[in-house]
């Protein structure tokens, strides 16, 4: 019986500390250290949250920069890839379709190179970014959309190289923009 009360008292005891008290403790140093990452890098415009900048949204308008195709539309929480192998007639397929909506979208030649990250879901379906080149190749397209002048044009290219991202600890990843911040910096560019 002793050793049965004993075994209560240490769950109780370690329940507490790694369920309510060490919880709450990391939180708040999170919340005290760097309050923006800790509620979610979250980007607020006139008293209202627009979107983070973590989680990628979806952007079909001419105006707006596109962002990576999405497995799960942009939804966080069945966040997840497709599974598809490299030998997949699906995901063949809609690399292709993909590829075709690309070309279209934003008026390029047919045999125009795509980058990679506008082909393929994204491995979470929620990769906030997009490579530089592929910026590049919609530039047109948006120019062309809001009416830009060849000075307005240049601003949205020194934009792109403003905003471009470089890899983590200079070996990981690649260079990336985040769409989101690329789009906001876009609207300021009056038209």
């Amino acid at each position: 019986m002793k050793t049965i009360w004993i075994s209560i008292k240490l769950f109780l005891f370690f329940t507490v500390l790694t369920g309510i008290i060490y919880p709450l403790a990391v939180t708040g140093i999170a919340q005290v250290s760097f309050p923006s990452k800790a509620n979610g890098s979250l980007i607020v415009q006139n008293n209202k949250v627009i979107g983070s900048k973590l989680i990628g949204q979806q952007f079909d308008s001419q105006i707006y920069f596109s962002s990576r195709p999405s497995t799960t539309s942009y939804n966080p929480l069945p966040s997840g890839g497709s599974n598809l192998g490299l030998t997949s007639a699906k995901l063949k397929s809609q690399v292709e379709k993909h590829k075709t909506y690309f070309i279209a979208f934003n008026q390029l030649r047919n045999n125009a190179v795509v980058p990679s990250e506008m082909l393929f879901n994204s491995a979470s379906g929620l990769d906030p970014h997009i490579s530089p080149e592929a910026a590049m190749l919609q530039i047109n397209r948006i120019a062309k959309a809001r009416r830009f002048n060849e000075s307005q044009k240049r601003k949205l290219i020194q934009d792109i190289q403003g905003l471009t991202e470089s890899p983590q600890m200079f070996c990981l990843g690649e260079k990336r923009i985040n769409v989101l911040l690329l789009n906001l910096k876009t609207d300021q560019i009056k038209f």
